[in-house]
């Protein structure tokens, strides 16, 4: 495997990425991959991208603008219709390589951007394939059974005070990703969440920071996948997940999945794992790896390409 550090624009700034290549001169069938809420390119993603490289993908893993290694103002400032857009630009640098095939591109996203490639599928047509891994589907109905109403409240109380705010000083107001119900107002009220980020920021992902901007939030509560559903008529799609996530709630992705209308589509779930702990085991991992593996060889791979791996 070899990997190399590159660059492109994106709305203006410079997004920056990690690109992975398996052994040969191409060109390769290619994965573009990004993250969650507040992810870095390193938090993760590598492990998966290895999984598409030892199966003879390439893959490229980035940092959406304003967040990690990639240049943009505010910081931590999470636009998910810039991040999609940042996706389309991603796919739009791999037309430019030489050792991709750009007929052969696939889309892999988890949690938010489990909702992003979704989106994507549906409105790029460059996508010729997608897995999603326990995807946020419905920020408004989401963030209210994580919050429970009465945190609910609050919440929209801060994003409207932040919103006045913001009106009168220009400035951007900011909320922490994750921490315990009973301490303060975060993003994404569980301990459990605040624990993994913070152990994998010390381990492997040092320039991830645990908040965002509280418009961030004000967004997240106007992001459903829903309106894009029907479109996904002739792209194939992998949903992965968890059986007791009750973080980005199984329930709402099992509903997605039943309204996409492609035949070819499949529902993976991840047995005994809730949302964080298929971040914190690497059983969990390697399994949703392996799966998205399968499914990227099914649609992205060759004929001939499809025998000599199945005759290993």
């Amino acid at each position: 495997m070899r990997t190399s550090d590159v660059e492109f624009r994106s709305g203006g700034d410079l997004v920056r990425a990690d690109m992975y290549l398996p052994d040969g001169g191409g060109p390769f069938p290619t994965i573009v991959m990004a993250g969650g809420w507040c992810y870095v390119k390193e938090l993760r993603q590598p492990q998966y991208a290895e999984a598409f490289v030892e199966a003879g993908f390439a893959a490229l893993v980035f940092d959406y603008r304003r967040i990690g290694a990639s240049e943009g103002e505010p910081r931590q400032h999470l636009d998910p219709w810039d991040q999609i857009e940042d996706y389309k630009n991603a796919i739009s640098y791999l037309e430019t390589r030489a050792d991709v095939d750009p007929s052969r591109i696939g889309a892999w996203g988890i949690s938010y951007s489990g909702g992003h490639v979704l989106i994507l599928g549906a409105t790029d047509p460059r996508v010729r394939c997608v897995v999603s891994n326990v995807a946020v589907v419905d920020g408004w109905n989401t963030m209210w059974r994580d919050h429970g109403s009465e945190r609910f409240r609050e919440l929209r109380q801060l994003i409207a005070a932040d919103r006045s705010k913001r009106f009168s000083t220009g400035e951007y107001g900011y909320i922490t990703m994750s921490s315990a119900p009973a301490d303060t107002l975060a993003t994404w009220p569980f301990e459990e969440v605040r624990e993994v980020f913070e152990e994998l920021q010390r381990t492997q992902a040092p320039r991830h920071e645990h908040r965002s901007t509280i418009a961030s939030v004000e967004q997240l509560l106007d992001y459903s996948v829903y309106p894009y559903l029907g479109r996904l008529v002739n792209t194939p799609t992998l949903m992965v997940i968890a059986h007791q996530d009750d973080i980005t709630m199984w329930d709402l992705e099992t509903d997605v999945f039943n309204r996409i209308p492609t035949p070819q589509k499949k529902l993976a779930v991840l047995p005994d794992t809730s949302h964080m702990t298929l971040y914190s085991n690497l059983s969990a991992l390697a399994l949703a790896a392996h799966w998205a593996a399968q499914w990227f060889t099914e649609y992205l791979m060759e004929p001939a390409s499809v025998a000599r791996l199945l005759s290993l």
